[in-house]
Parts: C-alpha cells; sequence; structure tokens
C-alpha cells in the first residue's frame, strides 16, 4: 500500500470520530477544482511506510477510533483490502473516500463488513458528469453502480458535491435530485481554493445559491446540508 500522505489528528473526516486520516496518490479523474494536485498527478510527494504508519497506529489505540482513508482515488490501490484488513485487526473503524468508479471493490469491502462509512462524490449530474470529472473519466456506468449500492443502506454512507460556479447551475442539481432520489444524505460543499488545484480559475458558489440547491435536492433526499458555508 502506498501511503503518500498522513494527518495523524482529524476531528472533521469522520464526524463524530477522532480519527488518522491517510492519503494515497494516484487518480483516475482529472476535477479541475480538485485541492490535492499533487497527489492526483503522483509528484513532489514523499512516502510513509506500511510499517511506520502501523505502528503509529498501534500507539494512538485508545487515543484514535478510526481510520480515514482519502486520496487520490484509494480503490486504485492494488491491496487497498489488505491494507484495510490490518487496520480493522487493530479494532478501528475505517472510513472510505471515493469516487464511486470502482463498484465491485466497494462491494465487496461492504460485503466482507471492512468498512464503516463511505463518502462518494457526485460530481455533478449525469450529463455535465465528464464535464466535472475532466479528462480522466470514462464509466458513468461504474459510478451509477457506486450510487445504487450505496442507496441499498448496507453501510452508513454520504453523497457529496463540491458546488463550482461554473459547473454547477439549477439544471444540474435538479438532476441530481432526480438521480439520487431517495438517498438517505448528501452534503453540499464549499469550494476553497488550496492555491494548488489542477486548474485556475475556479470559484465557489455563494451561499444563498448553495441554500437554493440545498431546498431542491431535500425534495428527494432524505438529509441534506451544507458544509463549509
Amino acid at each position: 500500500m502506498k501511503i503518500n500522505g498522513l494527518e495523524k489528528l482529524s476531528m472533521v473526516d469522520f464526524e463524530g470520530h477522532l480519527c488518522a486520516t491517510v492519503f494515497t496518490a494516484g487518480c483516475n479523474f482529472r476535477c479541475p477544482f480538485c485541492h490535492n494536485a499533487d497527489l492526483v498527478e503522483c509528484k513532489n510527494l514523499s512516502e510513509i511506510s506500511e510499517e511506520e504508519f502501523f505502528s503509529f497506529l498501534s500507539k494512538r489505540k485508545g487515543l484514535l477510533d478510526a481510520v480515514c482513508i482519502s486520496g487520490g482515488e484509494p480503490t486504485l490501490q492494488n491491496d487497498l483490502t489488505l491494507f484495510i484488513k490490518k487496520i480493522k485487526a487493530l479494532g478501528f473503524l475505517v472510513k472510505l473516500d471515493t469516487n464511486g468508479s470502482n463498484p465491485i471493490l466497494l462491494k465487496e469491502l461492504i460485503d466482507n463488513k471492512l468498512i464503516d462509512y463511505v463518502a462518494m462524490d457526485i460530481k455533478n449530474s449525469q450529463e455535465k458528469y465528464i464535464l466535472t470529472a475532466g479528462k480522466g473519466f470514462y464509466a458513468l456506468e461504474d459510478i451509477k453502480k457506486s450510487v445504487e449500492i450505496l442507496k441499498q443502506n448496507k453501510i452508513d454512507y454520504e453523497f457529496r458535491t463540491t458546488l463550482i460556479k461554473n459547473h454547477h447551475e439549477t439544471k444540474d442539481i435538479e438532476n441530481i435530485a432526480k438521480w439520487l432520489n431517495g438517498a438517505d444524505k448528501m452534503f453540499l460543499q464549499c469550494f476553497v481554493d488550496s492555491g494548488n488545484c489542477l486548474e485556475d480559475g475556479c470559484e465557489k458558489i455563494d451561499k444563498q445559491v448553495a441554500q437554493d440547491f440545498k431546498n431542491i435536492l431535500a425534495k428527494t433526499i432524505k438529509n441534506v446540508s451544507l458544509r463549509g458555508y
């Protein structure tokens, strides 16, 4: 397992839990607003060995209760399942952040009770997915399968969309509402320019517009919240 970043304590990555957050490099999407450009493009990265990580984690028993695995896109890692098994063996909960492009692995992890929470990005409406996911995106069918897997409610999950002014309009949100009809939870996230985005020129959506979008989504999704506004 290639670990290219570690936040040793987070109170925001897994709601209700103190967790460590692991970052993996590489992604099959190229979202222009992505704030982890170095991780996506695999440049200027240091690497943390599994031995070092598990030595750290073992010493945090009783202090932390969970690990969040983020990226990049973690499901690109061939040994992700084995890595998670090692974390679970130490008694920690596991949250997975994913773009939903690997529904087969997602289902396996859920069915084998190896993960406890999933946060899946919804980049845009199906009609504009390729625009927002960027040149690496190729298979909307895989995204749709992952959505349906999570909507079966076999695991706690959230969908989340980072709002970008030149990507998300009212019609897009209406189409997302139809697509995710019956989903349990969704967050609309405020875009923050980290200074390390894949492309320049992305702008956040104003809070009032975000609130209007929330109201649209709340007609079909049980729990909708703004995050970062």
